[in-house]
């Protein structure tokens, strides 16, 4: 469900989703596996991610340029604990893939700060 929410948490939550693709960019993966939700963690080992990322990401060459498409905050998701996250979508162009979508989602975390739980391109 949909909710109403302070702008500067959006900010912040955007601010974790994109420091985090910056890890990813400059193929800092195991980084941006530390850098993940606990519960991104759990899902998936630091090894197993940092080579499906290699396997995903390396083939489409360095990141041309990154547009925030579109971003929801939703406390519940399909699949994941309820909590807060934010749904970003990203607008992405690759050296090989001129037009690729990029949906990352950060949480927060017990700690208070935003981690991100979840990564896909299409």
């Amino acid at each position: 469900r949909e909710v109403e929410i302070d702008m500067s948490i959006e900010n912040i939550a955007l601010e974790a989703a994109q420091s985090w693709l910056e890890l990813v960019d400059s193929e800092k993966y195991a980084e941006s596996w530390d850098e993940a939700a606990k519960y991104f963690q759990d899902a998936i080992s630091r090894e197993k991610w940092s080579s499906s990322l290699k396997s995903i990401r390396n083939p489409l060459g360095r990141k041309i340029s990154r547009n925030v498409k579109s971003k929801q905050y939703q406390t519940s998701l399909p699949g994941v604990p309820d909590g807060e996250y934010l749904v970003v979508q990203f607008n992405t162009s690759f050296e090989h893939k001129s037009s690729a979508i990029e949906t990352v989602t950060p949480m927060k975390g017990s700690d208070g700060k935003w981690h991100v739980s979840g990564y896909y391109i299409n």
